[in-house]
């Protein structure tokens, strides 16, 4: 016979599918459970159950054929285990006649073998699940790259559990398969139940899966397949349940290992190879699809007993050496003590296995904004999990590659330990190669976004990070981090951390503003519509009004992404309201930007922040070092401090430094008038670095390089000063834009000091005429999107936060302020534009 042969049992059925109410479908005729195939009542008839109860009498189903399992499915109607009545209670005998005149009585217990089932005629006080028997239905995935709004969280769990629709399962081994049963009488003796199919099985195979799963590779062996998008890739399997497929790395274990360029490595985004991972009766078929075209189709229990199946068009094949769970410790090397740090396994296919409580795949590997859940972290390809230098779960048996990083200060760790069977524990140590606390160089990311506290504290533990500013802001009718601002930082136990939630005030046409150390919160949050603030919203303040207020504080003030969006930047640097100004990005635009204000007399020091909003991007991958003063303690304020006096360095991974005749960074140099200073600069890093300059006014005006990129590059050279100027250093990779981190933005790895100030004869002071009237420019644009383009309230018609009566002249105030500013300087030097 087939490997699972229904039976026609519509002879003996008296009831029919009201049983199961009004919504219960289509119910009558063939229907496959579990990927078994089941035959209910006969096509055409009204009756489809053996409906029975203790007042029926016996029922007897002829067979007549061998099997070694028979496969039920049925249900109680009814349960008075809510009345209190006793669990286990026999509803029914079910008596197998064997050729030869034997018989096999097996007692039907409710919650053992049969049960009620809760779902469209729920059962009042229904106990659960029955101890032997299985749901009709199978474990579900959810829509992995769609579905409805109420399913966006629980679209987290990527699965639905097993539920049972109408029927449980239960399946009879034979202990005599090789007698024919002859029949299978129902003797009812207890409450009322109903049976719905019975299929006989000739196969030595239990008919549910319940070994654990299993990593199988999928390889598709034509290049047009392999080659086309991922997302059009699936796996089903009948009997047995799979997890969503998942690309594999193109890189090899050993390519993986070398590649010490950036950190993350590139996502495969084709359809070969990948893997998936099975739960499945040896019988089961695997098939593998591309959107509804199915490309192959395998025989799960050849991949068991021979380790690969294979179709003309797809290879599939076991990857499970078998695993162990591993207690897992990594130490810093010079302490011997448990460090903070990220951490990544994976098996020499590319499998990652990373600690229990944390994710193999962050998201499906599908873009997260906003959803930072979980302490992980997805570099590409690669997927970390936020660690306390302590964790445990499963790695593979044999080699395992790691990746270990704890930010830009230690070694990185990667390379391969192997796993021997039986072994639980694994102690890796990561080793400091420097220590820029020691010299009073504190780092911070100034812009964070939706972690919690705690783990922000966790993550910049794990980074090395001593300060996260973490914002709490608007984008339409999101709030984010309402319920964490409490007005003071947040200290770590250890002193090693420290978590200030600030905010980021949006408006999507002047910019955005970091308000660090604020007591109190400033409002509003946002302003002037989409995608700020909400739909259809007025302009109802300025960047302007909400640096005034932080500063009111005692609070700092920082321009984030500098200068995007453009619109009210120049008026702030203008009238000083900024102590800061962050890059983001590594492009020739901010840093034109930059260089243009300083180049016009404007002080402002450069700040490191990711602006993380996704599990896409590590905190601090884009940090603030600022040197503390010489006796200060390491305390928010004093950070906050030295980042407003200049002294602070932009690192995306190097770590640089310089001097200006002995005079450091965000120091002013006086000299009594033209000559030569002598400029040291140097440049280290865990990654190669190619190339390190020195600016001045904007200009390269020095530089050294190593073509095949080098831990450390280092200048000393003396640079002819005609005039007042400022001095920068910066390096990066062959060009200086680039090369990338594979994170969400794909930044640069690079580092740019703040400026050194050089004063040549009197007082620092510089003036560029086409910035100048840049910022005019600006400034007049400013004032005709207030008056022609932004969303206001009808006059008269609303009292604002500010209390004023002119609500247009309130917003403009800042403008015609910062345009007198500019003027009044070009006067005091004789400038005419």
């Amino acid at each position: 016979m087939a490997d699972y042969l229904p039976l026609d049992i519509s002879g003996r059925c008296n009831a029919g599918p009201a049983l199961l109410g009004a919504d219960a479908g289509d119910v009558i005729g063939q229907h496959s459970f579990r990927g078994l195939p089941f035959q209910v009542g006969a096509n055409g008839a009204d009756q489809c159950f053996i409906s029975l109860s203790g007042s029926h009498s016996a029922v007897t189903i002829p067979v007549n054929k061998s099997a070694k399992r028979i496969v039920f499915a049925h249900r109680l109607m009814d349960s008075k285990l809510a009345d209190g009545g006793p669990l286990g209670e026999q509803v029914a005998e079910y008596v197998f006649h064997l050729s030869g005149g034997d018989e096999v009585r097996v007692p039907i217990r409710e919650r053992f073998e049969i049960a009620p089932v809760a779902g469209r005629i729920a059962i009042p006080g229904t106990p659960g699940a029955p101890y032997r028997a299985v749901t009709d239905q199978k474990a579900r995935l959810q829509p992995r790259y769609e579905g409805s709004w109420d399913g966006a969280g629980r679209r987290h769990t990527e699965a639905d559990q097993a539920t049972a629709r109408h029927y449980y399962l239960w399946a009879w081994a034979n202990p005599e398969p090789d007698r024919q049963i002859e029949s299978i009488e129902i003797v009812p003796s207890g409450l009322p139940f109903i049976v719905a199919a019975v299929t006989l099985s000739d196969l030595d195979e239990h008919p549910f899966a319940r070994e654990g799963r299993l990593a199988a590779r999928i390889t598709l062996t034509d290049k047009v397949d392999a080659g086309r998008d991922f997302k059009d890739l699936d796996v089903e399997v009948d009997r047995g349940d799979t997890t969503y497929v998942f690309p594999l790395p193109l890189s090899s274990s050993e390519e993986f290992v070398d590649a010490h360029y950036a950190w993350g490595e590139q996502l495969n985004q084709t359809s070969s190879p990948s893997y998936v991972e099975v739960s499945a009766v040896p019988s089961a078929t695997v098939t593998v699809k591309q959107g509804e075209e199915t490309v192959g189709s395998v025989n799960w229990g050849q991949v068991l007993d021979k380790g690969t199946a294979a179709t003309p068009r797809v290879r599939v094949e076991l990857v499970d050496p078998g695993k162990n769970w591993v207690q897992i410790k990594v130490l810093d090397d010079e302490t011997g003590r448990p460090v903070p740090c990220r951490v990544h396994f994976r098996s020499p296919e590319g499998i990652p296995f990373q600690p229990h409580g944390h994710h193999n795949q962050v998201n499906s590997n599908i873009l997260s904004w906003h959803n930072d859940v979980g302490g992980d972290l997805r570099l590409g390809h690669t997927s970390f999990a936020f660690i306390d230098g302590t964790c445990q779960g499963w790695l593979p048996r044999g080699d395992v590659y790691m990746d270990v990083a704890r930010g830009f200060e230690y070694e990185p760790l990667r390379g391969k330990v192997t796993i021997e069977p039986g072994q639980r524990e694994l102690t890796l140590r990561i080793k400091r190669w420097t220590n820029m606390n020691a010299d009073r160089w504190y780092s911070g990311d100034s812009h964070v976004h939706f972690l919690s506290p705690q783990g922000a504290h966790r993550e910049a533990q794990a980074e090395d990070l001593d300060v996260v500013n973490l914002l709490q802001s608007q984008w339409g009718s999101l709030f984010t981090n309402t319920e964490d601002f409490i007005g003071e930082p947040s200290v770590s136990r250890q002193g090693d951390s420290i978590v200030y939630v600030g905010q980021e005030n949006r408006q999507h046409f002047m910019g955005h503003m970091i308000l660090w150390g604020l007591k109190q919160p400033v409002m509003p949050w946002c302003s002037d519509g989409l995608g700020e603030a909400e739909i259809g919203g007025a302009m109802e303040t300025t960047l302007s009004y909400w640096a005034d207020r932080c500063h009111e504080q005692g609070g700092w003030v920082v321009q984030p992404h500098f200068p995007n969006p453009n619109g009210e930047a120049a008026a702030l640097v203008a009238m000083g309201r900024l102590d800061g100004v962050e890059m983001i990005r590594q492009t020739e635009y901010n840093h034109t930007e930059y260089y243009r204000y300083l180049n016009c007399g404007y002080r402002l020091p450069l700040v490191g922040g990711t602006d993380k909003m996704s599990n896409e991007v590590p905190v601090g991958l884009y940090r603030t070092y600022a040197r503390l003063a010489e006796g200060d303690e390491f305390t928010y304020e004093n950070w906050c401090n030295s980042v407003a006096s200049g002294r602070t360095f932009l690192s995306g991974g190097p770590l640089i430094g310089m001097s200006v005749d002995g005079n450091a960074i965000g120091d002013t140099v006086r000299m009594s008038g033209p000559g030569t200073v002598e400029v040291d600069a140097w440049a280290e890093s865990i990654f190669p670095i190619h190339r390190l300059e020195i600016v001045q006014a904007g200009k390269v005006v020095a530089s050294t390089e190593a073509a095949e990129g080098t831990r450390r590059l280092e200048i000393k050279e003396k640079l002819q000063v005609d005039g007042h100027t400022w001095l920068a250093a910066r390096c990066g990779g062959p060009e200086y834009y680039g090369p990338n981190h594979i994170d969400a933005m794909n930044r640069g790895i690079f580092a740019h000091t703040s400026p050194v100030y050089v004063a040549c004869g009197g007082d620092w002071w510089m003036f560029d005429k086409s910035a100048a009237q840049y910022m005019l420019t600006m400034i007049d644009g400013d004032l005709s999107y207030i008056r022609e383009t932004s969303n206001q309230h009808t006059r008269g018609n609303v009292t604002h936060h500010h209390g004023e009566g002119d609500h247009v002249a309130y917003l403009e105030r800042p403008f015609h302020e910062a345009r007198e500013a500019i003027e009044k300087r070009m006067r005091e030097h004789g400038i005419e534009l």
